[in-house]
Parts: structure tokens; sequence; C-alpha cells
């Protein structure tokens, strides 16, 4: 997207974010930002913003997530890129419902497309074994979630997990909201 923060990037006249947000705030009891750098842009978004201690990637946040969630109590985290707006109406009863198939508690989404680890359901309890993963300079995703042993919500649109890298991305996210796709 030529450099510019996603989060921003407007899609039918709001931001990525807000698709976002949109999607999952019927489905959780609180939402969270993960974000570095100045926080104070998330404002307008009304959520809580959680910086990460020590940037690793996507498991830096997640875990920054995972250690706010302990406080408020939480029992789950989900997580969910900021560039993949069409996310299904039904994602966290799914993830919920893989989960009791996975000994760790840990599921992560599926599509024909394949697996989308980024957007996933993260048992608070995990916390410890992912701090540790990162300070051993792990930080892939898939290594933490196939470790864990994941389990897998599948869902039969793959276009529910389209990420939007490019404008081309974009371009065709704007057809399918307005039924020219």
């Amino acid at each position: 997207m030529g450099g510019a923060d996603k989060a921003f990037v407007p899609l039918a006249g709001k931001p990525l974010l807000a698709h976002v947000l949109d999607r999952l705030e019927p489905q959780v009891e609180r939402m969270l930002i993960s974000a570095n750098g100045d926080l104070a842009r998330f404002a307008a978004f009304g959520c809580k913003v959680i910086p990460d201690a020590a940037p690793q990637g996507p498991l830096s946040g997640i875990l920054a997530a995972l250690l706010h969630a302990a406080d408020l109590g939480a029992t789950h985290l989900v997580s969910s890129p900021v560039d993949t707006p069409f996310l299904p109406g039904d994602l966290v009863p799914q993830l919920l419902l893989a989960a009791e198939q996975s000994p760790e508690g840990l599921a992560l989404a599926r599509t024909v497309d394949g697996d989308h680890p980024a957007t996933a359901l993260w048992p608070v309890a995990s916390a410890p074994a992912l701090a540790d993963f990162l300070a051993r300079g792990e930080a892939k995703v898939t290594r933490f979630t196939t470790a864990h042993h994941a389990a897998r919500a599948s869902f039969p649109d793959a276009r529910a997990f389209m990420n939007l890298n490019t404008p081309e991305d974009l371009a065709a996210a704007e057809a399918l909201l307005t039924g020219d796709a």
C-alpha cells in the first residue's frame, strides 16, 4: 500500500481498521488494538491500544494483548490482522468450538486457501509459553501454533480472510462491497 498505515487505508469510505472492529465487536466482550508508534493516532476508535514490549512481529503484539487480557480476567483473546475487512460473523464461536479439540485451547482459521494463523483464538494461559518462545528469538506464528497443537476452524468462504496488501486487492474489496465482483 505504498508504505501507508494500513489501519487508516480507506475502504468504502472508512478505514480498514473500522471494518475489522465492526466485524469483531458483536462477537467479543472487549476490543483492543495492538500497535506501535504513536498510539494516539487510534484515539478515534475508542479502544485500548496495547504496544509491544519488544517488537518481534505479530506474536509480540499477541503477547502484549494476552498479558493485558489476563489483567482484565479474560480467558481468551481473538486476533486478526488489520487488513481483513470481511471476517465472518461467526468467527469467534467457530474458533471457540475448534479450540475444544486442541489440548492447549488454541485455534486458528482455515479456508480452502489454507491456514490463516494471524486470525486465531489464544488462551490467556498461553502467555508464558509465548513469552518463552519469543525470548528464544522465535517469531514465526505458524511455528508457535504448530508446536502448541492449534486446532483449525474451517470457514467456507476464503474471501472472508482476504488480506488487502496491494492497491489491486483494495480495488477487489471495493468491488465486493459494491456488488461489482
